[in-house]
């Protein structure tokens, strides 16, 4: 059954007018989220930390600004725009103790909520906007006039009127433009998940740094490695933004595209397939979800060693890469 894809017209802003928003976080979503809505007219507080960094910059972009405590404690709908790992501590410390029947508490990704690291007080609303971009990119996009897709979901509707509060939302950060699609906490966040370590940040650059090892243990020079594994990666997603596989392979020689047939087939076989479907499993029991949770818990020793390897992979590819930028 296709999704049906909610606009503008479906997605009136009234439902928030006169309402007061506390964006939590002021990093990549939450200064779009804040900026987004404050310029589509809605009365919007950044809550921090004090002594946060980001306090100064969101204050010379012309919002207004409050320790968490504070804004969730004036704010009618308390938008949640910090790290997952980091969201507990902070809702039962500042947040809990502000909230009160009617408030709307809300959410960029299901994380918390579906794996149950939050349960919310009965009495107020539940839901989520998840823009399918990162935040700079859906801040850009609203400056020129347009939107990134949203999820949209609710979990608990206790006011009755949380769906109108959420459409109205996805509307007020721009979403509305690209288009709104109803969804649930459970579908946004295994999906996310999923996407995320399979195909679009584990998959991909697995697949490049592998593609680019191979053709220079192979003997080929790194700068073409470099040219043929990762810049013509762009061009080619690009396409595949623009109209689907069905243009890419529209534009790219008769070559390249019988390659695409008799090889594609044997590097992303049935075993691989398998393999998603393992880490698809990991993420729906929650095991994913505990191992994230109890890696931040002891210090991130595994997160930081792998960071430590791609910067390492990054700084020898450098090297040979005349552009500076690496894989």
């Amino acid at each position: 059954m296709t999704a049906h894809v909610y606009t503008e017209l479906d997605a009136p802003i009234d439902p928030l007018k006169g309402k007061k928003i506390a964006v939590i976080g002021y990093g990549s979503q939450g200064h779009a989220h804040a900026l987004n809505a404050h310029d589509a007219g809605l009365d919007v507080m950044v809550g921090l930390y004090e002594g946060s960094k980001s306090w100064e910059a969101a204050e010379k972009a012309g919002l207004k600004v409050a320790e968490v405590a504070d804004a969730a404690r004036q704010a009618d709908v308390i938008v949640h725009l910090i790290p997952d790992e980091k969201q507990r501590r902070i809702f039962e410390d500042s947040i809990r103790p502000e909230v009160s029947p009617g408030k709307s508490l809300v959410w960029a990704h299901g994380f918390n909520i579906h794996f149950k690291q939050i349960v919310p007080p009965e009495g107020v609303d539940v839901w989520m906007v998840a823009p399918k971009a990162p935040g700079h990119r859906m801040r850009e996009l609203f400056v020129e006039g347009k939107g990134v897709p949203s999820l949209v979901a609710v979990e608990q509707d206790a006011t009755g009127r949380a769906w109108d509060l959420a459409f109205a939302y996805g509307n007020a950060i721009g979403s509305a433009k690209a288009g709104l699609i109803k969804t649930t906490f459970k579908e946004e966040t295994e999906t996310d998940l999923f996407g995320e370590q399979s195909v679009l940040c584990g998959g991909i650059t697995s697949l490049i740094k592998t593609g680019w090892e191979v053709l220079v243990e192979a003997g080929y020079q790194p700068e073409v490695a470099y040219y043929e594994c990762l810049n013509e990666m762009k061009l080619i997603v690009d396409l595949m933004f623009e109209g689907g596989m069905a243009r890419m392979r529209y534009s790219v020689s008769d070559t390249a595209e019988f390659g695409d047939y008799v090889s594609g087939p044997r590097v992303i076989d049935a075993s691989v397939k398998q393999r998603m479907r393992e880490v698809l499993k990991e993420i729906q029991d929650g095991t994913f979800a505990h191992r994230w949770l109890d890696e931040n818990e002891v210090g991130r020793p595994n997160f930081t060693a792998g960071r430590q390897g791609p910067a390492r992979a990054d700084e020898q590819t450098r090297s040979h890469n005349h552009d500076g930028v690496a894989p």
